[in-house]
């Protein structure tokens, strides 16, 4: 269906034109340019496979530049929220901006090369967004890492949780929690604070401006990068945000 609209966009786009143009012609003339027309796309399906592909490529580029100018307004509340849980360097020369999701298979899958990146590169900063978008239980998490946040604790919390094969139900956070030496009355006291869901829906108003669909999301910079990527591809980026510092 989409398809089919860009199609009838572009056929619109290149009928306005040529019906203006035509306007000066007799209407058996303008009956001949309109045969002149079809004949050149039915012999060359070409014309129109490339105009479709040209239509598509503007768009993708509007996008990409709509994209970016969002992630240059929003630096602020992306690089310099103070409120934010941080990994790696606090004082570090670049800035990864990891939105994620406690639950989600994607997410698990990108810890174990996010950590890797961390230890391979000392000056790296990650800010932490927590994005609960796959359900109460999902949303359960956020509020336990965000108030482990308040002891201290994000980052043995969140490699717990990530480390998880079964729901993050609070049975399963209490006993995680603990293990991480975390104050588990203290913790549930501070799950329930509403500046822990405030801060939730500020990261999901975030990243719905920035238009992150899914989880992993990572913000490098002004380019987003969403799923899961390896490591070459996070040290690429790094070394060229650093090389554009």
């Amino acid at each position: 269906m989409r398809h089919t609209l860009r199609i009838l966009a572009l056929v619109l786009a290149c009928a306005l034109p040529v019906a203006a143009l035509a306007q000066g012609f007799t209407e058996a003339q303008r009956a001949e340019i309109v045969e002149v027309l079809r004949r050149a796309l039915r012999d060359d399906p070409s014309i129109l496979r490339d105009a479709i592909g040209g239509l598509e490529a503007a768009e993708q580029e509007a996008r990409v530049a709509a994209q970016r100018d969002a992630l240059t307004a929003q630096a602020a509340a992306l690089f310099q929220d103070p409120a934010d849980p941080v990994k790696g360097n606090p004082r570090g020369d670049v800035t990864m901006v990891e939105f994620f999701d406690a639950r989600c298979g994607y997410c698990k899958q990108l810890h174990p090369t996010m950590e890797a990146l961390i230890r391979r590169d000392p000056n790296l900063r990650v800010v932490m967004k927590d994005l609960p978008i796959l359900g109460p239980t999902s949303v359960l998490a956020s509020r336990a890492l965000l108030a482990a946040h308040r002891q201290g604790r994000y980052g043995s919390l969140y490699d717990a949780l990530m480390g998880l094969r079964v729901e993050p139900t609070e049975a399963v956070i209490r006993q995680q929690a603990e293990r991480a030496g975390l104050d588990w009355p203290r913790l549930r006291r501070d799950m329930d604070d509403p500046a822990v869901q405030a801060r939730i829906e500020t990261n999901l108003r975030l990243a719905q401006t920035l238009g992150i669909e899914g989880t992993p999301a990572l913000v490098v910079g002004t380019t987003l990068v969403p799923g899961a990527v390896d490591l070459p591809a996070l040290e690429r980026l790094v070394a060229e945000a650093r090389a554009a510092r």
